[in-house]
Order: structure tokens, then C-alpha cells, then sequence
């Protein structure tokens, strides 16, 4: 089982979005939405997000995400209302950036903490470029440089950049992607898809640690298969 995922929001037609952007890339975590009121109207529901924490909480807990300060008041409210309020979080992070690191860490198998803490960690997204300066990898021994062009029809967005940083899990290695003069943390969704990489773009793959072979390998076979496209 994984960590489920609620997302709240005054608007029922933000929330659904959120959740169908952020399934995309983890198909096999439960995500809810609970955006609107009853009636359809803008606004925040108590009812709705009670049963959206009781939908999405599989055993192994949830995390709340929210859009706007009254939205966090009525999630706060449901989570302490909870038979264990201790079984969910809610947590301060960008809604639509927090939504998509927090279910790839879900789908990775990580903890309700973990995840928490991976949907804080896009906090600074919106602001700040996503992919950093492309600079020398630190000397390893275990170091593996590999190019690749990517040939499936969307580059690095979205769901190709989820099933390439998903690829890596359990993985002991640090792995970076290079495009021009940019780098990306592989583990960073996010990170990932702010390089901006389209299809006939060459990357760099740059992968340090005892399971740099394998890293490097897992991710050109996945572009060798399009990403499943």
C-alpha cells in the first residue's frame, strides 16, 4: 500500500485537475480530490474532506495539500477530527508542484513523512529555475557518462520524467541530467521537466555511486522504449 494523496481546493475543477496532472505520473497511488462545495459553488467543504482522508488513506496514511488559507483551516479541522489524527498530514506547499513531487515519493513506496516533506521541497519551484547550472561531476571512480537523444514525443515532461525518476529507486547512486548548460537532480521530478528537454534533444546522463552502472542503464532503457509511450 502507499500514501494517499487529498487535495483541496475552493474549486472543484482545480482540485480534479491536480489530481488527473499528478496521477499521470503515479498511477498506482490514490489520489482524491475535494474541491468546491456541495452544490457546485466555490468554497471549501468539512463533509468532503472527511471522506476524501477516509478514501485515500489505504493503511498507510495521507497527505493534504491545499490552495488557499480557508481551504487549510477546514483540512486542518478534518485531519484533527480523525479517529488518529496522527494517520494524516497536512501540509503548506505550491498545490500543483507539492502535488506531483508528493505522489511520485508515493509511488516510490516512501513514508507519510517522506512524502510530506517531498511536496515542501517543491515549495521554492515556482520561483526559482528548476534544473541548475550544468557543471563538473565530482571524481568517482564509479563514475558513468553516457548520451543519449531522446526520440519519444513529449522529451522530458511530465510522465516521462516521473517513470525516469521512479526508475531509480532503491538505487544507490546519484545521477544527474545535462542539457546545454543546464542540470538536473534524476531523483527530481520537477528538476526534470525545468530543463525543458524535447524529443531530438541530446542529454547527458551523469551517475556517480555503486549503482551507476545500473542507473545509467535503467534510464536509456526507458528511453529506448519511449517511455512506454
Amino acid at each position: 500500500m502507499s500514501v494517499g494523496l487529498v487535495i483541496v481546493s475552493h474549486s472543484s475543477g482545480l482540485a480534479e485537475g491536480v489530481v488527473e496532472l499528478a496521477g499521470q505520473m503515479a498511477p498506482e497511488v490514490r489520489i482524491v480530490a475535494a474541491g468546491g462545495l456541495p452544490d457546485g459553488a466555490i468554497g471549501t467543504d468539512f463533509e468532503k474532506v472527511s471522506a476524501a482522508l477516509s478514501d485515500a488513506d489505504s493503511g498507510a496514511g495521507a497527505v493534504v495539500l491545499f490552495d488557499l488559507g480557508s481551504a487549510q483551516m477546514v483540512a486542518d479541522l478534518a485531519v484533527e477530527t480523525l479517529g488518529d489524527p496522527d494517520s494524516a498530514l497536512v501540509v503548506d506547499a505550491p498545490l500543483v508542484e507539492g502535488a506531483v513531487a508528493a505522489a511520485v515519493s508515493a509511488q516510490g513506496g516512501n513514508d507519510m513523512k517522506t512524502v510530506a516533506r517531498a511536496a515542501e521541497s517543491a515549495r521554492g519551484s515556482a520561483e526559482a529555475p528548476a534544473a541548475e547550472p550544468a557543471g563538473a561531476a565530482p571524481d568517482s571512480t564509479d563514475q558513468v557518462t553516457r548520451e543519449l537523444e531522446l526520440t519519444n514525443d513529449v522529451g522530458l515532461h511530465a510522465r516521462p520524467a516521473a517513470l525516469l525518476s521512479r526508475s531509480l529507486t532503491g538505487l544507490q547512486a546519484t545521477v544527474k541530467v545535462a542539457l546545454g548548460d543546464k542540470q538536473a537532480d534524476a531523483f527530481s521530478v520537477l528538476g526534470l521537466m525545468g530543463l525543458g528537454a524535447r524529443k531530438g534533444d541530446r542529454i547527458t546522463l551523469l551517475a556517480n555511486g555503486p549503482d551507476a552502472v545500473q542507473a545509467v542503464e535503467r534510464i536509456i532503457d526507458l528511453a529506448n522504449r519511449d517511455f512506454d509511450e
